[in-house]
This record gives structure tokens, C-alpha cells and sequence, in this order.
């Protein structure tokens, strides 16, 4: 199936390991230019290694304005806008504190606001893009074990139905990824680090997440990554050209709502 992305231009933000590399891999091998993105050069150079295809990178810490800006001298003009980065982490909601809000919801969320403000308007003019945010199940089922992620993950929701709303039939579509617990490089770590903790393994860790954290999974597994870059993939095609203003979900059946 052809799905009308050769020649396009996109940026995956947060894309030198886990769901954001994968996505990257899966565009380039579609015939889209991607920009890779992370804070080093370092590994930004070796995912743009480890991708066939036409792929460039750029070391920016897009979490600060001043990453931003050196995007934006960088890259002038974009057909797809794929904002993945962000950040995680367990913690007490009484341990925390206003400076982790403000982190988590610069990171996650006006990240993804800024790049997407600065190049919706070539978009526009050319009456075709793609904006999605990756976002999470934990958005609509918010975690007790970490409130400020799943804070910042139905913002992601509510921004990306409020873009789309500002633009009805622009030619732009925008939405949201709703992804489950995925295998990914940050989450691999958390379980290592836990299983070591409790003298575990990283499998009695996992089955006891989906038992207890995560009961309502209908597949009762970490997704792979490859799983959530699919769906993207998809929405960017020209196939997902009526998919706009939704918040899809890749989530394995985590959140127990039909609609």
C-alpha cells in the first residue's frame, strides 16, 4: 500500500531511542526526509547511523526556548510534525514540588506547542500537513503513582483537538496518540532498576505491573515500539486524510471506555 508520503519532510522530536526512534525508522522507510532530534550529538548521530533512508539529525534540547530557536534555524520547512518527546518518572503526588509541574509541562507539553505554532503556518500555505502528539492512556486514566505525567498527557489531548479545531478543512490534520505501556527504552530501565530493587526478575516485574498497575490491559504485555510507530505512520499517510481532531489509541486495550 502506497501511503502518499514520498518527498515529505517531517521532524520526530525526541527520536534517538524508543517510540520516537521507531517512528523516524518506519517514515524513512515510507520515502519521507526525517529530522531526527535529541539533546546530543552524540546519539543523535548514531540513530541517523542506524536509519535507512533520507535522514538528517539535530542535537537540540527542545524542552527550552533556545533549543527551539536552533531548530528553527535549522529546519525551515516541515510536512509533518511529530511530537514525541517527553518525560517520565514515578513520585508521591505530596513529593511534588511547583519546579517538577513546571519541568514536566515544559517538557511534554509546550515543547510540542512552540514547534508545532512555528511551522503550522507553511502547512497552511500549502494546504497539506500532519501534526500528532504522542501522548498516553495515562491522560485519561491518570496514575496515582505519577499525577504531573498524566497532568501533561491530557493536555497533550486537549491541545491537539483544539489545533484541529482551529483549522476545519485546512488540508492540516492533527491528533493525538493515545499509546499504552510500551517497551521502550525509558520504561526497559525503570523495570531493570525495579527488578534489581526487589530481587526480581524483569519478567515477575512485568506480569506483576499488569496484574496489579495495569489490570485492565487486554494484552497484558509491553507494547513494542514498532506497535505505536504503525499507527503514526499511518495517521501521517494520505490514507488518514478524514482522521483529524481524535485521540487514537494504541493503548492494548488499557482504558476500558468504548468511545
Amino acid at each position: 500500500m502506497d501511503l502518499g508520503l514520498k518527498h515529505k519532510r517531517a521532524l520526530v522530536t525526541g527520536s534517538t531511542a524508543g517510540i520516537g526512534f521507531a517512528i523516524a525508522k518506519q517514515l524513512a522507510h515510507e520515502g519521507v526526509f526525517v529530522y531526527v532530534n535529541g539533546r546530543t550529538e552524540e546519539r543523535v548521530n548514531r540513530a541517523v547511523s542506524e536509519i535507512e533512508g533520507k535522514v538528517d539529525g539535530i542535537a537540540a534540547d527542545l524542552t527550552t526556548k533556545e533549543g527551539a530557536e536552533k531548530l528553527f534555524a535549522r529546519v525551515k520547512d516541515l510536512d509533518i510534525v511529530v511530537n514525541n518527546l517527553g518525560i517520565f518518572e514515578a513520585r508521591p503526588f505530596l513529593e511534588i514540588d511547583d519546579a517538577e509541574w513546571l519541568r514536566f509541562f515544559e517538557a511534554n507539553v509546550l515543547s510540542g506547542v512552540r514547534i508545532t505554532r512555528h511551522y503550522l503556518p507553511g502547512m497552511l500555505e500549502k494546504k497539506w500537513g500532519r501534526v500528532i502528539f504522542i501522548s498516553s492512556e495515562s491522560g485519561v486514566q491518570i496514575p496515582a503513582e505519577m499525577v504531573h505525567y498524566g497532568m501533561t498527557k491530557t493536555a497533550q489531548i486537549a491541545v491537539a483537538r483544539g489545533i484541529a479545531e482551529s483549522f476545519p478543512a485546512s488540508g492540516i490534520t492533527v491528533n493525538s496518540v493515545l499509546a499504552g505501556p510500551t517497551e521502550s527504552e525509558g520504561v526497559s530501565t525503570f523495570v531493570e532498576g525495579l527488578a534489581k530493587q526487589q530481587g526480581k526478575s524483569k519478567e515477575d516485574i512485568a506480569r506483576d505491573f499488569f496484574e496489579h498497575t495495569r489490570p485492565s490491559s487486554l494484552i497484558k504485555r509491553f507494547e513494542t515500539t514498532d506497535e505505536i510507530a504503525s499507527m503514526v505512520t499511518f495517521l501521517c499517510s494520505e490514507a488518514a486524510s478524514a482522521v483529524t481532531g481524535s485521540a487514537v489509541r494504541v493503548d492494548g486495550g488499557v482504558v476500558k471506555s468504548i468511545v
